[in-house]
């Protein structure tokens, strides 16, 4: 199915995990792919693996020059753009009260501002045509998962997109968020023990997300068969937010 043939797409932090797997699942699906990140050695690699006029191209979304520059770089090479997926981010796992004024300013603006860095700068292209963006938040940003600055950052971006979607909503954009729960990515190397708890404790399907998982969200709420959806959170979580596994009576597991 190439439900993005002759669309230009761009992904933030592509280059690893989450966005990997988004880029991954876009190209695959037709898209001309521009991988933004800092990392641009393995940005340029996964373009070289993808083909397809995937491009690589460094960006850094806390600073707004560097987004302008990023995005007005990937819209020369990939002939305009169509789809933007805001997906750099990173939690920090530091408590509420060891959290300074710094530590929260830096959470905002890797995991909100970005966002909206991104999207500003987009939004030219996108009006161009009828574009939208995919916003990658958190079940943070839904329930207390904890680590609280980024999950305040989360949370944003789902009253942002809502408000977006007032007012380009009528020049036919679209805004949605995808919430991922526990995605096995590189950050959870050497923790295997901890995920398969995590899976049995808190996941009624019993495992955690896969970074694919994630992709294939993405490329529905981005694609034209998500044409009537805006405005919308979609949590990818396995079940968390219905109530924790551990919860459940033995005679309620099949395990």
């Amino acid at each position: 199915m190439l439900r993005f043939e002759g669309k230009a797409a761009l992904v933030t932090g592509a280059a690893h995990g989450i966005g990997r797997a988004i880029a991954e699942r876009l190209a695959g699906e037709g898209a001309r792919v521009a991988l933004a990140d800092l990392d641009l050695a393995a940005a340029e690699a996964l373009a070289s693996e993808l083909g397809g006029g995937a491009q690589a191209v460094r960006c850094d979304v806390t600073d707004d020059e560097d987004v302008r520059t990023a995005i007005g770089t990937a819209v020369e090479q990939l002939g305009g753009l169509d789809v933007l997926v805001n997906n750099a981010g990173q939690g920090s796992g530091v408590p509420f009260d060891e959290g300074d004024d710094a530590h929260w300013q830096q959470q905002l603006d890797l995991n909100l501002f970005g966002a909206v860095r991104c999207t500003r700068a987009a939004l030219p292209q996108l009006l161009r045509g009828k574009g939208n963006v995919v916003s990658i938040g958190s079940v943070n940003g839904i329930a207390a998962f904890g680590d609280i600055a980024y999950s305040t950052a989360k949370a944003g971006l789902q009253n942002l997109v809502k408000n977006l979607t007032k007012q380009y909503g009528p020049r036919g954009l679209r805004f949605n968020v995808v919430a991922p729960g526990t995605i096995r990515t590189r950050n959870w190397d050497g923790r295997e023990d901890m995920l398969r708890h995590l899976a049995q404790r808190l996941y009624p399907l019993r495992r955690v997300g896969e970074p694919a998982d994630i992709a294939a969200a993405v490329a529905f709420l981005a694609s034209d068969d998500a044409s009537w959806i805006s405005g919308i959170t979609l949590p990818v979580e396995g079940g968390a937010l219905s109530g924790p596994a551990s919860s459940w009576s033995e005679e309620d597991s099949d395990d």
